[in-house]
């Protein structure tokens, strides 16, 4: 967004300045999350979190014979996270940007993703390296109900839906007030679900989701504050096909 101001006889967009509520949000959501990894890392096996998180599990996680984890909605949130999400997110969403002449927005979201679910999640998982929730058949728990790899704090999941949640409340322009609040709402209930779903095939514990999308929120959140302008810039402008000629 620019602001005109007379200069003699002439006039020149000035930019406005960024907001700092964004900086200071996503620097106050990185410093929650390194907290409860700190936390975390302090006892792995058994964090302060480990009551919560076994009263979650016991209401939420099912056992092999459960036919929710097959269910459409499940099945789209275990896909987001995983190859289908990062194809969408890396390559075609880019792509489709760059071919309307968006290039700087197709380079925030690749940035979005490389530093969130590719670099913060891999590294926070090598470091604290929680283990994953384990059946207990004397308890009438189960492990993860899908293959799943090393570490469960943060869930890699969550950290991409936030991020794929911020990048595109990013891409609407400020302008499309109604559908930056539809998908605001449409966020939480996506926020939600996956929170759901990684726990419901006990993928992950609950705290884990939640810092997932703290971390997620917060990388994508500070990448916006800083490609800002450049989102500006490209919302300013008209798609190519749809200017007169």
């Amino acid at each position: 967004m620019t602001t005109a101001v007379a200069v003699g006889d002439a006039t020149r967009p000035v930019a406005s300045p960024r907001p700092r509520w964004m900086l200071w949000t996503a620097l106050g959501l990185l410093a929650v999350f390194v907290a409860l990894a700190v936390g975390v890392l302090a006892a792995p096996d058994a964090p302060w979190t480990q009551g919560l998180d076994d009263l979650w599990r016991r209401g939420v996680g099912v056992g092999p014979e459960s036919t929710l984890p097959g269910f459409v909605l499940a099945q789209m949130f275990q896909h987001l996270g995983q190859l289908p999400g990062a194809v969408l997110m890396m390559i075609l969403l880019p792509l489709v940007l760059s071919l309307i002449g968006r290039w700087r927005s197709a380079l925030f979201v690749i940035a979005v993703q490389l530093a969130g679910p590719g670099l913060l999640s891999q590294l926070t998982k090598n470091l604290v390296d929680r283990p994953r929730p384990a059946e207990d058949v004397a308890g009438g728990l189960f492990g993860p109900l899908v293959q799943v790899d090393h570490g469960s704090f943060p869930s890699g999941h969550s950290v991409s839906m936030a991020a794929i949640i911020i990048t595109v409340l990013a891409l609407i322009p400020a302008s499309a007030v109604w559908a930056r609040r539809v998908w605001i709402v449409l966020g939480v209930l996506l926020a939600v679900g996956m929170v759901w779903q990684r726990t419901l095939i006990n993928a992950h514990w609950f705290t884990d989701t939640c810092a997932g999308l703290i971390s997620g929120a917060a990388v994508a959140l500070l990448l916006w504050w800083a490609f800002l302008p450049w989102l500006r810039r490209d919302q300013e402008r008209r798609v190519w096909f749809l200017r007169k000629g």
